[in-house]
């Protein structure tokens, strides 16, 4: 095919349209999706955990010794003055006898539990895995407050009550999160641009993008390949439009360029493409191959979302490339309205960039030519001296009842809970062990500070469960004896916590007595609600341990294919790596000083890393390879500034718009998500402002040609 303006006409006309038409029919295709993808997610997070977890072995055999795959929601009735009275324990009981026969329940509902101080009674409510939790909830809710005794207030606590909480924070994902993103995008563009269509034209590219990335990803889960969740979901909606939109700014800026040196716009569209297609290339294959190192992970919620942010980065380069080509070449200059791009016979003829030297970006490239090395010594000690920040970041993992921001039933019956009953009320630690071993395992629980009361799954008794003491398992009431459950030759053993079960205190009980099993039952396994999260914190703490450093070494490769060299990729990796720390380090300070947060997640350095080294070397890449290609015909120094004048508001709007689409995740009230927003968007406008417009620039041009090496541009050969 050719790239000259002597295609024909009917070639002129009939690509664009069939790649528009093939777009236009994928997007029909995957639009409707966009409301389906809880179909096939899940927030369960042992779902998540590695197979050889502890935790998950223990989950796996829970079905053996309990029926159904019910989550638990614990119930706590508060008396608004005084004690509760009988009554108000009948009418309770009458209202949980109610509950009993929702479809939604799956199990016998204990009776209400009054605490020791008679303030407050628990209930346990099994509520069906299958169901959706939030509408579960809801109908329990509805269920127990009818008819209940005026001052009596309840709260649906527990597992279910977490989840649910969870579940409704995630709700506005596909309509709140996608409008914010695609507001703040269009708002910058319409500024950037000043115009109308073109912004339309770079937005539809990006929705495109994520209609199929959303299709493919669906059928992925779907099949079982995948597994996503909601900040799985979240992030895949804001990755695509952020990359999608930088990839069409880059294009966009090739494609004005080229208006303005030829009257043809098939020979404009062709030149930018070819100008374009190896930085677009470049910079998504750096972010695929960063993202898909998170397959290295244990952590089934990190390893997967690689592939899944993968597909969407994927189908952005794909749209960039392919749609956006063709609705500006059947648009023509018309898609820059009003501020059409005039041909001028004089453009790239010396003297023609006079305008550009004069601009902002000539203002900078002029103050880098004169003071280089002043420049990066201190950008690069500024951003050093924000790393130091970087040893208060408290990433060790949060509370689960301190994901959702905001008010949350579920931490307020928690709360409640631990007033009147042992904290970990609801939420017990499990202990699967040899049948002819259950006194001394249960001997084990029985002797550790943070276990409250101990029972034993068993037949013929109202709860299920039976106590256990040093003396053996206990009658729970006359006349039934209790019969432990067995299952392949085990029996599961329940201690209740001390200590909430998403706490510290409660993660490092189960640490201590996996240590004490070692020794006395090496066959027991301790799961439940803490080992869970025990073994995720530290599932995550050796993922990021390992895949940092390589993600780095991946990268530093690429960079290396492309630009020809190792110095130059060698000093871009690490410019990268300073922003990180230095986004790391405020980021700190902001989220223990500023918004008070509980602490972070363990992979939330982790996915800030992934994303602002594969996001941020993006910058360098579409700069450094323009710098690059200049050099080439007017050598390095000059070469850095003519790059720097050419790419500056390009880089600079790609920025913004990134910046500005993952802080939309801050509207989605989860911590680890509000968290990532700002490492991500702060990081990104670190790498737009200090590191692409002046620390590297200043460094390459202090250094000259020998930033090639080993290259032969490094010895002014081109």
């Amino acid at each position: 095919m050719t790239a000259g303006s002597g295609a024909p006409r009917w070639l002129r006309v009939t690509l664009p349209a069939v790649l528009i038409l093939v777009w236009l029919v994928g997007a029909a295709i995957g639009g409707p999706y966009f409301g389906r993808i809880d179909e096939v997610s899940s927030n369960d997070r042992t779902a998540y955990l590695p197979a050889t977890a502890e935790a998950t072995e223990v989950q796996e055999r829970l079905s053996g010794f309990t029926e159904g795959d019910a989550v638990p929601a614990v119930v706590v009735f508060v008396g608004g003055e005084g004690e509760l009275t009988d009554d108000d324990l009948t009418a309770i009981g009458e209202r949980l006898t109610a509950a009993g026969e929702l479809e939604v329940v799956d199990g016998d509902v204990s009776p209400p539990i009054p605490s020791d101080d008679g303030a407050a009674a628990q209930a346990f409510v099994p509520l069906s895995g299958s169901a959706d939790l939030g509408e579960a909830t809801g109908e329990l809710r509805d269920t127990l407050s009818s008819d209940l005794p005026d001052g009596i207030d309840f709260y649906v606590a527990g597992p279910a009550g977490f989840s649910s909480d969870l579940a409704s924070a995630f709700a506005g994902i596909d309509g709140l999160l996608l409008g914010v993103a695609l507001a703040a995008v269009l708002v910058i563009l319409v500024v950037v641009y000043r115009s109308l269509l073109l912004p339309l034209a770079v937005l539809a590219t990006s929705m495109f993008a994520l209609c199929l990335a959303l299709l493919t990803v669906w059928h992925l889960a779907r099949s079982g390949v995948l597994l996503l969740s909601g900040q799985t979901q979240g992030i895949l909606f804001i990755l695509v439009i952020g990359a999608a939109t930088d990839y069409a700014l880059l294009y966009v800026a090739r494609f004005r360029e080229e208006l303005v040196r030829t009257p043809d716009r098939w020979t404009a569209t062709w030149r930018a493409l070819r100008g374009s297609f190896e930085p677009i290339l470049a910079s998504g294959g750096t972010v695929i191959a960063g993202l898909l190192c998170l397959l290295l992970s244990e952590l089934r919620s990190n390893s997967t979302l690689g592939p899944v942010a993968a597909v969407g980065i994927a189908f952005a380069m794909l749209a960039a490339l392919t749609l956006l080509p063709a609705l500006l070449l059947a648009l023509g200059r018309a898609a820059f309205w009003p501020r059409r791009p005039a041909y001028d016979p004089a453009a790239g003829q010396p003297g023609s960039e006079r305008g550009a030297e004069r601009g902002l970006w000539g203002r900078v490239s002029h103050a880098v030519r004169t003071r280089p090395r002043t420049i990066w010594i201190t950008t690069a000690a500024v951003l050093a001296l924000g790393c130091v920040g970087i040893t208060q970041l408290q990433a060790s993992g949060v509370p689960q009842s301190e994901l959702v921001l905001g008010a949350s039933e579920a931490r307020t019956g928690q709360d409640r809970l631990a007033e009147h009953f042992p904290a970990g009320s609801g939420s017990p630690v499990y202990v699967v062990a040899p049948q002819d071993e259950l006194q001394r395992a249960a001997d084990v629980l029985l002797q550790e500070d943070g276990i409250a009361q101990v029972a034993v799954s068993a037949d013929n008794t109202p709860s299920g469960t039976a106590p256990v003491t040093a003396d053996g398992v206990q009658a729970a009431g006359p006349p039934q004896v209790p019969e432990p459950v067995v299952s392949d030759g085990a029996v599961l053993l329940q201690g209740t916590l001390e200590d909430a079960a998403d706490s510290a205190a409660a993660e490092q009980t189960v640490r201590d007595l996996r240590t004490a099993y070692a020794d006395s039952v090496p066959e027991a396994l301790v799961g439940g609600e803490s080992a869970t999260d025990l073994d995720t914190n530290d599932a995550s703490i050796r993922d990021r341990t390992l895949i940092v450093p390589i993600v780095l070494v991946v990268i530093l490769l690429i960079l290396m294919l492309l630009l020809r060299a190792v110095l130059a990729p060698v000093l871009l990796v690490l410019t990268t790596v300073l922003s990180f720390g230095t986004a790391m380090g405020v980021a700190a300070l902001v989220f223990n000083d500023l918004l008070g947060f509980p602490g972070a997640d363990p992979a939330v350095p982790l996915f800030g890393f992934v994303f602002l080294v594969a996001l941020g070397i993006d910058y360098n890449i579409f700069l450094m390879t323009r710098v690059r290609e200049e050099s080439m015909e007017h050598g390095t120094r000059e070469g850095v500034l003519r790059g720097l004048r050419l790419t500056g508001g390009i880089i600079t709007s790609a920025g913004l718009v990134l910046a500005a689409t993952f802080t939309a995740l801050a509207v989605i009230p989860v911590l680890f998500l509000a968290q990532l927003a700002f490492i991500v968007a702060f990081g990104v406008l670190l790498d737009t402002f200090a590191v692409r417009s002046f620390l590297v620039p200043a460094l390459g041009y202090d250094i000259g040609r020998a930033i090639w090496w080993p290259s032969k541009l490094a010895r002014g050969q081109k």
